[in-house]
């Protein structure tokens, strides 16, 4: 990680190194913590951050879901996010805002711990490599379900929801694989370790509907807004794991992985075996967008001065 100068903490700026909780807090034992990734671009007419305002609306709704009321309005939260951009003077970056339950007392109900939360911004690239994002990553399904939707929900960006996600990374990588895809409860397809998904066949985009265990993915929506405008039809439906082995092309979606191509899946080539005509010419639009290349006609882009 290339650490920056400052953090925001509680409203007011620390030292990278000096941003620290107590080892008690009630987020380190319980998981008590929602969060955002949002990416900082580089674009032809300054910087601007993507999709500022549905990053803090879900933020928002995280900790609402868990009965956590944010001590910041939506506009005092995205000043200081914009504020942690300008003090470390960054161009292009990731921000990680967090709320999470700090110290207080121990124990599962998190009400007596007070609501703390930190903004963090750095330099980062890809998320699964520069190369990825023309000749894919390799795939498996994993042996990890996603959450019952009466177990957690899964619409919260929520810090204990990613001991799944991370199960699903480490064994995808242990068995030498890029990335793993889980299926929901009742065998379908659902997302990534973190990232959501969509499969092209006979030139219909397929994504796993919302009732599939997945995010709500911000670059998902963008993703279909983006596929409409190009005269693709898009169904958000039920997806079986074989659909993903004769698939056309297949890519990954988030805002980490930005749009990545999947180049096969259980080691099964998919299409080529790298980005797909479809897959890239969604993806060039989408960074034509957030690098000021074209006109930002759905309005996703704030102008950091």
């Amino acid at each position: 990680m290339k650490e920056a100068e400052k953090i925001w903490m509680n409203g007011k700026f620390v030292d990278w190194k000096d941003a620290n909780i107590h080892v008690l807090s009630h987020v380190v034992h319980y998981g008590s913590g929602f969060f955002e990734g949002i990416r900082f671009y580089k674009t032809k007419n300054g910087s601007a951050i993507f999709r500022l305002k549905e990053h803090i609306d879900r933020l928002y709704d995280s900790a609402k879901i868990y009965r956590t009321e944010i001590p910041y309005s939506k506009a005092e939260f995205s000043e200081a996010m914009i504020e942690t951009l300008k003090i470390n003077k960054l161009e292009s970056a990731y921000i990680r805002p967090l709320i999470y339950r700090g110290y207080s007392e121990m124990g599962v109900n998190p009400k007596t711990c007070p609501v703390d939360s930190m903004i963090a911004a750095w330099e980062w690239g890809a998320y699964l490599g520069e190369e990825a994002l023309e000749s894919g990553v390799s795939v498996k399904i994993s042996s990890w379900r996603r959450l019952a939707p009466d177990t957690m929900p899964t619409m919260a960006k929520a810090s204990g929801n990613y001991l799944s996600s991370q199960l699903i990374k480490m064994e995808a990588l242990e068995d030498g694989y890029d990335e793993g895809i889980a299926l929901d409860y009742s065998g379908y397809v659902s997302e990534g370790s973190g990232e959501n998904l969509f499969i092209i066949k006979d030139n219909i985009i397929y994504t796993p509907a919302m009732n599939g265990s997945a995010l709500p993915g911000i670059t998902r929506d963008s993703i279909i807004k983006i596929a409409k405008d190009f005269g693709y039809e898009i169904k958000e439906t039920g997806i079986p794991r074989e659909m993903l082995y004769i698939a056309d092309e297949l890519f990954f979606t988030g805002t980490a992985a930005e749009v990545t191509p999947v180049s096969s899946v259980d080691k099964i080539k998919i299409g080529s075996g790298k980005r797909g005509p479809i897959t890239e010419k969604i993806q060039k639009r989408f960074f034509e967008i957030v690098k000021g290349e074209v006109e930002d006609k759905y309005g996703w882009l704030t102008e950091v001065k």
